[in-house]
């Protein structure tokens, strides 16, 4: 039976997996590979459809993977068992970091920890922005601008700007992610 198989081994990608999403790849390829269930160019597609859907890649992935393999009960159950370790981990956590919080130590560390996880994002944001506008990847090889990721870069920076001095407020975030898409299929489908 397939269904304890999902949730076993996607709570095991689950427990496993450290660095966010993107580091459960590999071990949901393992799993997925090993029983069988997708082929390599099936695998390559959901990644695919699991990045550009909302949600966390690990669960876009292990929902994927098991509704295509038992349907809705399958869905359910990897996607459990993908979020249920960091779900308890995260629950231990929050009631013990409660009592924590009263401490000035515990204070002093979450304020040291606050810029880092700042730089991180920036750093994130850095490394995504030339590796999608200037084909930059950090090692050695050649920068290679991408003019239609830069046009489209600089539309959205047009309009969230107009948008601003228009109404005073930043656009609406689903606005911005469905008129990049919009610009995107005609862009690059051309």
């Amino acid at each position: 039976m397939i269904y304890p198989e999902l949730f076993l081994d996607f709570l095991m990608v689950g427990a496993l997996s450290f660095g966010g999403g993107f580091g459960m790849i590999s071990l949901i390829r393992d799993a997925v590979l090993s029983h069988g269930w997708l082929t390599e160019a099936e695998l390559m597609s959901f990644i695919a459809v699991a990045e550009s859907t909302p949600g966390p890649i690990a669960v876009n992935m292990a929902t994927f993977v098991g509704a295509s393999q038992a349907g809705a009960l399958g869905a359910f159950l990897a996607t459990l068992g993908v979020v249920l370790p960091a779900f308890l981990i995260i629950l231990l956590i929050a009631s013990v970091l409660k009592n924590l919080m009263k401490y000035r130590l515990t204070n002093a560390f979450l304020s040291g920890v606050r810029p880092c996880v700042v730089g991180m994002i920036l750093a994130t944001a850095l490394t995504m922005g030339l590796s999608t506008l200037l084909s930059y990847s950090g090692g050695r090889g050649p920068i290679v601008p991408d003019g239609r990721a830069i046009g489209l870069f600089a539309v959205l920076w047009a309009v969230r700007s107009g948008w601003i001095k228009w109404k005073n407020s930043a656009p609406p975030l689903i606005l911005m992610i469905l008129l990049s898409a919009l610009l995107g299929m005609l862009l690059w489908s051309a």
